[in-house]
């Protein structure tokens, strides 16, 4: 994968960014990764410059709101395509069983059958299970249930064709039983709901989630060469990514990244002005 689109970073609350999402891009052609709470999620598109064209691949953790309720607009959006015969091939959807079956249900109440009936014909489920491993965008990835106590989510490793390993496991704080498998990433994608000294405020660990030095003193310990933060509280966006910067990188050696909604990360490693090494 060439590069990181960072479509939003905040947690399922927030009012002043959007709710974590991303895309991977190779070459022309996306991976979506979650779709945000609802319609956002075209104008994060749109602001990104990613045309619905050439999104072909979309990976769901969980059914919670603000990761599920983007699905249906992209879906119609692309649906809506495919009848008009503007988009070419088909849309490629990974995920758990229960999931694909949350949006088929829900996909099916708000939009226009013409679009529904696509299911199964262009609009393709695939469902993964602990494990499973397919090839996506000329990278390999495995994805893993990540054993959610809140609502079964998988994460994914994936290993691109230049040999980097990326690690996303999901949004919640990486769990254990992955620690082996996430060791020496080249990329961890990871939460970070607040700083840790504003842990009483926010009471992350409540939420099944992390602060800042939290995931900074995992990734130290797993040996990722780069991570990312996302998945945040909002209250101070002006002054975020600078404070969370200063919190993390006395527990993490590796080049360590707090992107706004918008940023693009190239995946060659090299810090960008936003934060420099």
């Amino acid at each position: 994968m060439e590069e990181l689109i960072v479509l939003g970073t905040g947690n399922a609350a927030v009012t002043r960014c959007f709710n974590t999402c991303f895309a991977l891009r190779q070459e022309k052609e996306y991976l979506l990764t979650d779709a945000g709470g609802g319609n956002g999620i075209l104008s994060a598109l749109e602001n990104a410059q990613i045309p619905l064209r050439q999104i072909h691949h979309l990976f769901v953790t969980h059914a919670h709101s603000d990761h599920i309720l983007g699905v249906p607009w992209i879906i119609r959006m692309i649906g809506t395509r495919m009848n008009q015969e503007k988009y070419q091939g088909n849309l490629h959807i990974y995920c758990h069983r229960e999931l694909a079956e949350a949006i088929r249900s829900i996909t099916s109440l708000v939009v226009q059958k013409k679009i529904s009936r696509l299911f199964d014909s262009r609009i393709l489920f695939h469902i993964v299970e602990d494990g499973t491993e397919l090839p996506i965008l000329g990278s390999s990835f495995t994805f893993y249930d990540i054993r959610s106590s809140k609502e079964k989510q998988f994460g994914f490793l994936c290993r691109d064709k230049s040999g980097r390993r990326l690690a996303f496991p999901g949004d919640e704080p990486c769990p254990e039983h992955l620690y082996p498998v996430f060791q020496n990433a080249d990329w961890m994608f990871h939460e970070a709901f607040c700083l840790y000294e504003d842990r009483e405020r926010f009471r992350p660990y409540e939420k099944h989630h992390s602060t800042v030095r939290d995931a900074c003193l995992l990734a130290q310990r797993l040996s990722v060469k780069n991570l990312v933060l996302w998945h945040t509280e909002d209250k101070d966006l002006a002054s975020r990514q600078k404070r969370y910067l200063r919190e993390g990188r006395p527990f993490f050696s590796g080049t360590l990244y707090v992107p706004d909604d918008g940023d693009k990360i190239s995946l060659s490693g090299q810090p960008g002005p936003e934060n420099p090494a």
